[in-house]
């Protein structure tokens, strides 16, 4: 058994409770990233909404989720984001627009 597998993991109850910005600087707590340079993520720079939705959604609170992740940035990044299986598993049986698309 591996702590993932416990872990409790944060989600809400529908994606139109993510209210985060599109873009822009945002903050993380140290709960949800610790990195040596500073608790600001840049969401328009190079990995930045990667960095900062792969964070919020492994550790972070639902006012976490609620205040950083904007509705359609995630789907938008959703296929690309790096995420614990559990977390993808979670979010994917909870809302179908994240799931893949199946070849008809």
């Amino acid at each position: 058994m591996f702590f993932r597998d416990l872990k409790p993991y944060a989600i809400v109850d529908d994606l139109d409770q993510l209210h985060g910005p599109a873009g822009g600087v945002v903050e993380l707590s140290h709960s949800v990233l610790w990195s040596p340079g500073g608790p600001y993520v840049d969401l328009d720079e190079p990995g930045g909404r990667g960095l900062a939705y792969r964070a919020v959604l492994a550790e972070g609170t639902v006012e976490d989720l609620q205040q950083i992740l904007n509705r359609d940035e995630l789907i938008a990044a959703w296929p690309e984001l790096l995420l614990p299986r559990r977390v993808r598993a979670m979010w994917e049986s909870r809302f179908p627009e994240l799931q893949p698309a199946t070849a008809a």
